[in-house]
């Protein structure tokens, strides 16, 4: 059976291959790329387009050494709001964008609303970034924190 080619938003295994190769490496050279995928540049270099083009490719960043950048304290605030009213989420994951120490924002289905993952410089500064910043969010009820001892795996996809 012949796969389903991108224009039907599908993915072969070769797209799959550049996905894995690209997550791990966003700046390879095409010509890297398309030697890896066993392609010449020009296909190398269209199916990258057409899997920016289709979204699943969203951007290209670098990461960073938190630990060079004195941002090496990571904590999880379990945060339970008050209101859960469209309205209430609205305005709180718009504020949560706002916040340069939170990293990530999930909603979450279970016993509270959200888990935030916080990166400061110690523990004094989450403490502070939580009593003045997330607890001061719209409609924030209650926080628990769990604090990370150890990165054991952090990677995109």
């Amino acid at each position: 059976m012949m796969p389903i080619r991108i224009e039907t938003d599908q993915l072969d295994r070769i797209d799959h291959r550049i996905l894995r190769i690209l997550s791990a490496d966003g700046r390879i050279s095409i010509a890297d790329l398309a030697r890896q995928v066993g392609l010449s540049k020009s296909p190398a270099q269209v199916r990258v387009r057409k899997l920016q083009e289709h979204g699943y490719v969203l951007g290209y960043r670098a990461m960073l050494n938190p630990a060079k950048l004195g941002l090496d304290h990571v904590a999880f605030a379990e945060v339970k709001l008050t209101d859960t009213t469209e309205k209430a989420l609205s305005a709180f994951n718009a504020a949560v964008m706002k916040v340069p120490e939170i990293e990530e924002c999930h909603m979450i289905a279970g016993s509270f609303d959200y888990l935030i993952k916080v990166r400061t410089a110690d523990i004094q500064s989450y403490r502070q970034v939580l009593g003045e910043v997330i607890s001061a969010l719209p409609h924030v009820g209650a926080t628990s924190t769990h604090v990370s001892m150890q990165a054991v795996k952090e990677s995109g996809l």
